[in-house]
């Protein structure tokens, strides 16, 4: 397999088994690169030194590189401030630590992209309120405060856009981006995610965006229901997303890191199946934008 990219996978997406999960992402589908977010039925951050050791020991094993740290940090409630003012409440994915813990999640999100050399850690921005403007430059500064102290670790710090917190759409992305002004402050640019908003995020999204301050991206595909409230994921091209230009245009601006799927979808059978199901349908994106070969 050839391609612009580094084409990968959230391990947890294929199972929670996490030497099945690289066994397949390796054997099966001749990836080279893997992004971690839980194993074992456990947040990468609460793994123990046991865990993590056989982790790399596996990842040594499969002949796979990490592509980044997928931390839950940020995942959380901006301080004081009361549910009401969230647009939902959000599902947390084990993301179960408190604002006062998150200094903790940062300096241990950190020691891990060490430990399994990786340069990227990915963050959230506190979970979507009903009117953020209040907070925002407070929260700003928390993101640069974050960048700051990553660079002093020569780690870059990816901003991924989620529908549950405040930065969302490709609009939202740039503002952030640009309010954000740190050399390794960058954008995990998740399309389906902006899409879950009603956001079109290629081409009206992506045009917003920096091309050069994208750092990340993760894959999936989703469909909104027929009466308009909510959405449903899907399977990668079976959605409304459109991913061949997306991936065309990305090769076209000089993107050269991870695209990593993240599929979310679940069908009939196991997860690993979906997965497979979700891969072959990214292939087939990929080779119809001229990066897969």
């Amino acid at each position: 397999m050839k391609s612009p990219f580094r084409v990968s996978v959230i391990t947890d997406e294929i199972t929670q088994d996490f030497g099945r999960a690289l066994e397949v992402a390796s054997g099966e589908f001749g990836l080279g690169w893997v992004e971690l977010r839980r194993l074992w039925n456990k947040n990468i951050l609460k793994l123990d030194a046991r865990e993590i050791a056989e982790a790399r020991r596996l990842l040594e094993r499969y002949r796979l590189r990490v592509t980044d740290i997928g931390s839950p940090l940020f995942k959380v409630s901006w301080p004081g401030l009361p549910e009401s003012a969230l647009t939902e409440k959000p599902d947390e994915f084990g993301a179960d630590f408190t604002f006062d813990q998150q200094d903790e999640v940062l300096e241990r999100a950190l020691e891990l992209c060490r430990v399994f050399k990786t340069d990227r850690l990915r963050i959230f921005d506190f979970w979507r309120m009903k009117d953020p403007s209040p907070y925002r430059a407070a929260m700003d500064a928390k993101l640069l405060e974050v960048a700051n102290k990553a660079a002093r670790k020569s780690v870059t710090i990816v901003l991924e856009n989620e529908p549950a917190c405040n930065t969302a759409t490709g609009v939202e992305a740039a503002r952030t981006l640009k309010a954000v002004r740190a050399p390794n402050f960058m954008l995990n640019w998740d399309p389906a995610n902006a899409a879950a908003l009603n956001d079109t995020p290629y081409p009206d999204g992506y045009s917003h965006l920096p091309k050069d301050r994208i750092g990340h991206v993760h894959c999936k595909d989703l469909v909104h229901k027929p009466d308009g409230k909510g959405y449903e994921w899907m399977p990668m091209g079976k959605g409304t997303v459109d991913w061949t230009g997306q991936f065309r245009a990305l090769k076209r601006d000089g993107y050269r890191f991870a695209v990593s799927l993240e599929t979310h979808w679940r069908g009939p059978g196991t997860t690993e199946e979906s997965f497979r199901e979700s891969m072959a349908g990214m292939k087939k994106l990929l080779q119809a934008a001229g990066a897969w070969s």
